[in-house]
């Protein structure tokens, strides 16, 4: 058996297993410890498992692996809690760093327990999208935030059935073969929305969801806010209930200097077994 150390993070709610392996690379199957280690029930519990690794082109390189074993290419609460982890335990005291992803480098800043990141700029936008789901069409708008997000805007979030409803969306054939995550959406006053996600990996709602808080207030933004001004800021109450600022440049259709901000924390360190691979 080998000892594997971890420490259990969490921003806004969506929690994760962090394996810092900067200084101890290790032959280690991150699949399989995360479908094992991921289970709330008989593991550590969480959404996924961030992987930390040194970095040629960042502070540090961050893999996501899901609950399910497969890799995402980017996961925005997850870089937070990567950039937290990362401040305090490197000898810098510089707030601002940046992570390595498959999705790209991201920008990041720490302020005490608040973390923001800049996204990539949000790609393959498609608005307005009808989808036949159990015999009848919905409205979907789709984009990619670093992964895909669709989201649907609804009336009476709280009654909707996010995990039947964001199953059948997830593995519509319209999404194949890599799938979505899926964010339901209403509005809540003046650029401020209300947020549930089913995301793709967990198959399952979570407390909270970062890319998709992104594509879901890019979203909101487009079908009902006002042209002026072209700096946004919309404010997203995700199913923790906490709060997310959204900000970003908008310029005619295209969205750009995408920034995600909330809290972020370390929960606490441990010590677990796994077989040697």
């Amino acid at each position: 058996m080998k000892h594997v150390k971890f420490t259990k993070v969490h921003a806004s709610g969506n929690d994760f297993i962090l394996l810092d392996q900067r200084r101890r690379p290790g032959r280690l199957n991150y699949r399989a410890f995360a479908r094992r280690y991921c289970a709330r029930t008989t593991g550590i519990g969480a959404d996924g498992v961030l992987v930390l690794t040194s970095s040629s082109k960042a502070a540090v390189k961050m893999r996501i692996f899901n609950a399910d074993g497969s890799e995402a290419e980017m996961c925005g609460n997850g870089a937070r809690c990567a950039a937290l982890w990362t401040h305090k335990t490197r000898r810098k005291n510089d707030r601002k760093l940046t992570i390595e992803t498959i999705a790209g480098i991201i920008n990041a800043g720490v302020t005490r327990s608040r973390v923001k990141i800049q996204l990539t700029d949000p790609a393959d936008i498609r608005m307005h999208q009808k989808l036949r789901l159990a015999g009848r069409h919905i409205t979907v708008h789709y984009l990619n935030t670093g992964v895909p997000h669709t989201v649907i805007a609804v009336q009476g979030l709280a009654n909707i059935d996010v995990r039947a409803v964001g199953r059948a969306v997830r593995t519509h054939p319209y999404f194949a073969p890599e799938g979505t995550n899926v964010n339901f959406i209403e509005p809540a006053g003046e650029n401020f929305i209300r947020l549930r996600t089913y995301e793709r990996g967990v198959e399952s709602e979570t407390g909270a969801c970062g890319t998709g808080s992104a594509a879901a207030a890019i979203v909101a933004d487009t079908l009902w806010s006002a042209p002026p001004p072209e700096r946004r800021k919309i404010k997203v109450q995700t199913q923790s209930g906490e709060v997310l600022s959204i900000t970003f440049q908008r310029r005619q259709e295209k969205r750009t200097e995408v920034w995600l901000q909330g809290r972020a924390e370390i929960v606490f360190n441990g010590t677990t077994e796994t077989t040697r691979e």
